[in-house]
């Protein structure tokens, strides 16, 4: 499992490539909503979950999956981005897992992503 703790995910910007990377992870009936990649790792939103993935290695053939699901999100945070910060951020907090941060490119539609959060846990 990705420390969440030491880690964080920065400059997402939406890569729909990027979800083929679990595509053997989802089940019947889920399906990809959204995905986004940093430079090597990245996020996947579903209408299940969310997958982060931190690819490790050399060779970047070694990957972590974590998978959370919304139904264990009990609370969130957004930071949109401003005139001269041009970047945002997502705060999730999950019940076992803690807080999860992920900062995403000027283009990225926060708030589109925090909709869609709410419609799933409120």
């Amino acid at each position: 499992m990705i420390d969440f703790k030491n880690k964080s995910f920065f400059k997402l910007k939406m890569n729909p490539e990027y979800a083929g990377i679990v595509r053997d992870l989802l089940l019947p009936g889920e399906e990809v909503i959204s995905a986004y990649k940093s430079m090597r790792d990245g996020v996947v939103f579903t209408n299940k979950r969310i997958i982060a993935v931190n690819v490790q290695g050399i060779t970047g053939s070694k990957k972590d999956f974590t998978s959370m699901p919304y139904k264990t999100i009990v609370a969130y945070s957004v930071e949109t981005s401003g005139t001269f910060d041009l970047d945002s951020e997502l705060e999730i907090y999950f019940s076992a897992l803690g807080k999860v941060k992920f900062e995403f490119t000027g283009r990225t539609n926060v708030i589109e992503i925090s909709r869609f959060i709410a419609e799933r846990i409120v």
